[in-house]
Order: structure tokens, then C-alpha cells, then sequence
């Protein structure tokens, strides 16, 4: 597994798509955070707290992380190298695993330098430090999470897609039904609205959001990633049979 993570991270910083998926990640919530008038400008919104890019972040991530994930397998069946892949004395799941990291590392290091945001927003307020840092670390885990599960989602689209481009656009349509539709079609579903809103990430992300971790949104969350890269596991399988 550990060839395979490290080849994917070469991949990724042997060409521009590593520095230029970090780039456009920084950017788009520089951007919307501290230049753009609106809802998302810290400075605007008079509150020393980072709620604002906790609520734009799941969104950019919807499209950052499937044009990270598209090529994982869709370029290895166009080149003709997913059987050799296969082929490898490697587990099928170590060879998901293994590209699932490599993604997941690449959205770990876009998400790093925001935390310089945590410390600017404490170094603005009102006493200096007045910053809940509770429901800070509480979303930046919950937002690790939410990674977890649209790499995941990526990963599966990308596996089951010979084109790119429609591996994208499926992985950012799944992502956003698990995380804005589900929750929106609940409130049609009269009294089953509850256990049906209860399946979308949203509530368990903002739940995360409070700064309190709760055991019910960190199972949601890791049944999610496994159950889509089992599904990736299944369809590779069909391939390699």
C-alpha cells in the first residue's frame, strides 16, 4: 500500500495538479473570506469566530476533491494500466487504500495553512484571543471527516467511469445530493423527516461544528468512506475476474 500512496503523491507534485489543486483551494476562500463583499467576509461580519469558512469550505471541496480523484482510475483503464495495477502482489483493498490516502493527504495539506486564519481572527478580536477554539478544532475534524467521505465518493466514480470528466461530474452530483439534497427532501417526508435528514452529511458536519464530538456523527461519517470504497473494492474485483 505504501508504493501506491507514494506514487500518487508523486503523481500529484510531478505535475501541476498537486500545487495548482492547493492553490485554487487557498484562493477561493481568500477570496470569499477577507476581499469579496458578502455573507463569507470575516471582516464584515463583525464576529471573531471561522464559521464563515467552516459553511463555504464543504462547497469548494464538492468540486476540489473529484478533480483530484477523477484520473485515480479512469487514467489507468485510458492508459492500459489498470490490469498491470491489478496484477501487482497487492490486495485490491491496498491498492484502493493506497490511492484513497494519497487524495485524502493532497486536501490534508490545502487544508493546512487555513489554520493561519484561526490565528489572525484571534489575533483581530475583541479581547485579542476572544476565538471559541471548541468549536474550531470541532470543525476542522468534522471537515476531515466530510474529506474522508467525498474522497471516497471520487474514488468510486472514478472506478466505475472510463471518462474523467463523468467521473467528476457524478462524484460532485453524489456529493452534493449526501450533503444538501438529502437534507432539503427531508422536509417533504412529514414524519419520517428526522430519520431522513438524519442520512445526510450536513446535520453530522454541523453537529461536529459545536465542538462536540459525537461517536453517532464519526460512525456516519466512516460508514460512508468504507462503504464507497467497498463498492470501488467490488467493481476493481469485477475488472481484475
Amino acid at each position: 500500500m505504501k508504493a501506491i500512496l507514494f506514487r500518487e503523491i508523486k503523481s500529484f507534485f510531478g505535475s501541476p495538479i498537486g500545487y495548482l489543486v492547493i492553490a485554487v483551494f487557498l484562493l477561493m476562500n481568500g477570496l470569499f473570506l477577507w476581499v469579496f463583499d458578502g455573507e463569507f467576509n470575516i471582516l464584515q461580519s463583525g464576529f471573531a469566530d471561522m464559521t464563515p469558512f467552516f459553511t463555504l469550505a464543504p462547497w469548494i471541496l464538492i468540486f476540489l476533491i473529484p478533480a483530484v480523484t477523477m484520473r485515480s482510475f479512469s487514467d489507468e483503464k485510458k492508459q492500459g494500466t489498470l490490469e498491470l495495477l491489478l496484477t501487482k502482489p497487492l490486495t485490491v483493498w491496498e491498492i484502493v487504500n493506497g490511492k484513497f490516502l494519497g487524495a485524502f493527504l493532497l486536501i490534508l495539506l490545502a487544508l493546512l495553512p487555513t489554520l493561519i486564519y484561526v490565528w489572525m481572527i484571534s489575533d483581530l478580536g475583541m479581547p485579542q484571543g476572544n476565538i471559541d477554539m471548541g468549536s474550531t478544532l470541532g470543525s476542522y475534524f468534522g471537515l476531515l471527516f466530510l474529506v474522508s467521505a467525498y474522497t471516497a465518493i471520487g474514488l468510486f466514480t472514478s472506478a466505475i467511469s472510463d471518462n474523467q470528466i463523468v467521473a467528476f461530474i457524478a462524484a460532485v452530483i453524489i456529493s452534493f445530493f449526501l450533503y444538501f439534497g438529502i437534507e432539503n427532501l427531508a422536509q417533504y417526508a412529514g414524519e419520517f423527516q428526522g430519520w431522513i435528514a438524519y442520512l445526510g452529511m450536513d446535520g453530522h458536519f454541523r453537529s461536529m461544528s459545536r465542538g462536540v464530538i459525537d461517536s453517532r456523527d464519526i460512525v456516519y461519517f466512516v460508514s460512508i468512506a468504507v462503504l464507497f470504497l467497498a463498492l470501488t473494492v467490488f467493481k476493481l474485483k469485477s475488472v481484475k475476474e
